[in-house]
Formats: C-alpha cells, sequence, structure tokens
C-alpha cells in the first residue's frame, strides 16, 4: 500500500484554512470523526454528525469558526469545511497513473491520431479516425469506436466502450462499464412489427464531466445526445437519444431519462428519479428521489412525487382510500353545490323581508 504523508501545516496552506494548533503534526490519510486516529484529518460539515466532534482521536478537524471552541483537537477553520475536504481528498488518491504509451496488446488503426502523452492500457481497441488528446489515460480493455474525438486530460477506467461519433471534452473522467454512443431505441411500426431506425447523431460530452460506472448514454437520432460541462452522473443511470443536459447538473445513481427531454443548467436528479420524454426542466430545478417528472418544469425549486414510508398496513388502508378518491372530489363537490344553492335561497328570503 501506498503511504502519503503531509504536514497540517502544508495542509493549511493549501485550503487556505486557519490553523489552530501544531502545523508540523504530520497527517497520513482522512477518517470520518468517529473513527479517525491521531494521525489522520477530518471534518464536520453536517451538524447531524456533531455530537462526534467531542469524542473524536483525529490528529485534526477542518470546522466552521462556530465550532472551534467545542473542538477538541486540532483544527483547520474553513468557511466551507466540505469543500476543504473534498479538496485535500486528492492528496491521499493512492492509485499511481500509468507513464504515458502504448500496450503492446493494443489494437490501434493506422487513420487513428493519438497524442504521444497519452497512456494507452492491455487489450484497447482503437478504432478508425479516431482522435485521442494529450495526457489522456485509456484504461485496460477499453473500446474506441470510429471517428470519436477524445479531449485532453481524460481518463477512462478499464472496460469503458466509447461507439462511433462520440465527442469527449476535455478532462472527463468515465468509470468502468459505462457504454456511451450506445443505439438510441427507435423503431418504427410496420404490419405488426418494428422497423429499426438508424442512430446516426452520435454524443457529444463537455469539459469537466464524470460519467458512474454502468452508466448507458445513447447517440441521438439525428443530432447528438448532449452533455454540457461540468455534468457529473452517477453510477447505472440511463439517458437516451437525444436527451440535453445542461452545465453543472448531477444526476444521482439508476434515473432513468427518456428520448429527448431537456434538462437544464445546476440542476440535480436524486437517486431512481424517472423523467418521461419529450419534456423539459428548467435550470435550477431539483427533483428529489424516486419521484416520477411527468410533465414539463419551468420555474426553479424542489420538486417530489410519491408517497412518504409506512407501514404496509397503513399503506394498504391508503391505497383503498386513493381509489375513492375521484367520488369522494365529485360528492364534495355537489355537497359545495348544495351549500352554496341554499345560500342564494336564504339570501333572497332576507331580502324579501
Amino acid at each position: 500500500m501506498i503511504s502519503k504523508t503531509f504536514t497540517l501545516g502544508e495542509i493549511a496552506s493549501h485550503l487556505g484554512a486557519d490553523l489552530h494548533g501544531d502545523s508540523q503534526l504530520p497527517i497520513r490519510g482522512l477518517a470520518t470523526l468517529r473513527n479517525a486516529k491521531a494521525d489522520q484529518l477530518s471534518f464536520l460539515a453536517n451538524s447531524k454528525y456533531a455530537k462526534d466532534l467531542q469524542d473524536t482521536h483525529a490528529g485534526a478537524v477542518i470546522i466552521g469558526q462556530d465550532l472551534l471552541g467545542k473542538c477538541p483537537t486540532n483544527a483547520l477553520v474553513l468557511a466551507n469545511p466540505y469543500l476543504g475536504y473534498a479538496r485535500i481528498s486528492h492528496w491521499f488518491v493512492t492509485d499511481v497513473n500509468p507513464p504515458a504509451g502504448i500496450h503492446p496488446s493494443a489494437v490501434i488503426a493506422s487513420s487513428a491520431s493519438i497524442d504521444p502523452s497519452t497512456s494507452i492500457g492491455a487489450n484497447v481497441v482503437i478504432g478508425e479516425a479516431v482522435v485521442v488528446g494529450a495526457n489522456t489515460i485509456i484504461g485496460a480493455g477499453c473500446f474506441v469506436g470510429t471517428a470519436s474525438i477524445i479531449g485532453d486530460g481524460c481518463h477512462l477506467m478499464a472496460r469503458v466502450t466509447l461507439y462511433s461519433n462520440v465527442r469527449l471534452g476535455n478532462g472527463v473522467l468515465v468509470h468502468s462499464g459505462a457504454v456511451i454512443g450506445s443505439d438510441g431505441f427507435g423503431f418504427a411500426p410496420h404490419q405488426g412489427r418494428w422497423i429499426k431506425i438508424a442512430q446516426l447523431g452520435g454524443v457529444e460530452i463537455g469539459d469537466d464531466v464524470e460519467i458512474g460506472a454502468n452508466t448507458t448514454i445513447d447517440s441521438g437520432a439525428l443530432e447528438p445526445t448532449r452533455l454540457g460541462n461540468g455534468v457529473k452522473v452517477d453510477n447505472q443511470v440511463q439517458v437516451a437519444h437525444n436527451v440535453q443536459i445542461g452545465d453543472f447538473t448531477a444526476i444521482a445513481g439508476c434515473v432513468g431519462i427518456a428520448g429527448s427531454a431537456i434538462i437544464g443548467k445546476h440542476c440535480t436528479l436524486g437517486g431512481g428519479v424517472g423523467v418521461a420524454g419529450h419534456l423539459e426542466i428548467g435550470d435550477n430545478v431539483h427533483i428529489t428521489g424516486m419521484s416520477l417528472v411527468s410533465a414539463s418544469i419551468r420555474e426553479p425549486g424542489v420538486y417530489s412525487s410519491g408517497t412518504a414510508l409506512t407501514t404496509n398496513a397503513q399503506w394498504r388502508k391508503n391505497v383503498a382510500r386513493f381509489r375513492n378518491l375521484d367520488d369522494i372530489a365529485k360528492r364534495v363537490k355537489q355537497l359545495e353545490k348544495k351549500l352554496h344553492s341554499n345560500s342564494e335561497d336564504k339570501g333572497s328570503l332576507d331580502d324579501g323581508n
């Protein structure tokens, strides 16, 4: 195992944090408040875990100014402790990037253009007219189809598949098992059978995008399926053909987005959300987990659907009542109409007096 050690002072300088304590303290890793040891750094960004601060054995904690007086150990004070944790986490990554070069087992078409600084792993297959930019890493067993373009500083983990006509911007990270550019689900009915429609549009992905393991992003039918800059997509997400996703939108695991949906910028989709096809979600819209988006959303805000978890017995009662909801609504409407009519009749009698 590769071990990395930094002084607390070095970390504080990198983060721009206000250091309270021993600047020479060696830090060899990150851990939770509850499990951290004397040579590890922790953080507190969620009040839910504030109870763990007083008993922590961490060598140091990244905290906000309001909790400094309650910290029993060395402290790095930041306005945004979670951001500080995110930034310093990269210092303790133990993976070693492979050197530039092409593994002898790789198969690369003669018309492909590969920057000399690129690292291409074992059993990689790269098709005709592919372009790969500088300082990119293509892991073992990847496939890159005809006329695909991969930008600078990208990293395809092992066993990533890019079909033909896929474009990745700069700094794109794609995790294992992801398939980008597979055929969109397009068929025309004819005499009781389905006639396949060729998917010709490909996929365009912007800069600084991350795509999770076993996620699938389908080729557009005539124009590309597009993901903007800074989009983050979790594992096992399905993005159908012609979908457009705006800059800096984040999509959690197991989301399904149907064809031709348009999702704006700075949106978040919680785990298991379903988005129907041919609708539009505006900017700064946040959908909570397991919701079904069946109509367009024009205004920013937080949206939810479904019912909260309850006991099975209560759920069965609620379902039974839900089936009667339309009948109840009609009866209430009739009652309101009758009450309104009676009120008018009483008013007429009063006028007669």
